[in-house]
């Protein structure tokens, strides 16, 4: 098919309300899908009554009870991403993963994929070991610098 073709049939697409176009010409086919914008939902402020006074005594009584476990911190190398996308862990929707916790890595092996601009971009080992914690799901978009894994 004819490149000039090519690019009008990806304008169409892009300009109209269809998603998918598939074309045979001869023996050759071409199928166009049109991606949905990523939808991020807005947080909005919410205003809070303020809470009746309680003695001193009770309230450190009671922030000491609901207080949290404190945050297990993760030690080991840390792999981070070396650019903002969406991470995915397998190399195509119905393949195994690339590594799972507890995976035996060597430098260099690949451990995710970030796609960023369309272009996917497999992000490697820099050290050997053993994959401790996968801090990121499949899907899930990153920001540069972001930790994705903890290998020890």
């Amino acid at each position: 098919m004819d490149l000039r073709k090519l690019k009008t049939l990806i304008d169409l697409v892009a300009e109209s309300d269809i998603s998918e176009l598939e074309v045979t010409e001869g023996e050759g086919k071409v199928r166009i899908v049109k991606s949905q914008p990523v939808q991020y939902a807005m947080a909005t402020p919410t205003m809070m009554a303020p809470a009746a006074q309680q003695p001193v005594a009770a309230a450190a009584a009671t922030a000491a009870a609901a207080a949290p476990a404190t945050p297990t911190v993760e030690t080991g190398h840390k792999v981070t991403s070396p650019m903002v996308g969406t991470l995915y862990r397998a190399p195509s929707p119905g393949a195994s993963n690339f590594v799972e916790i507890g995976s035996t890595v060597k430098e260099g092996q690949t451990l995710c994929i970030i796609e960023a601009m369309k272009l996917l971009n497999e992000i490697e080992s820099d050290k050997a070991g053993v994959v401790k914690a996968i801090l990121v799901d499949n899907g899930q978009p990153v920001e540069f610098g972001q930790a994705l894994f903890i290998i020890e």
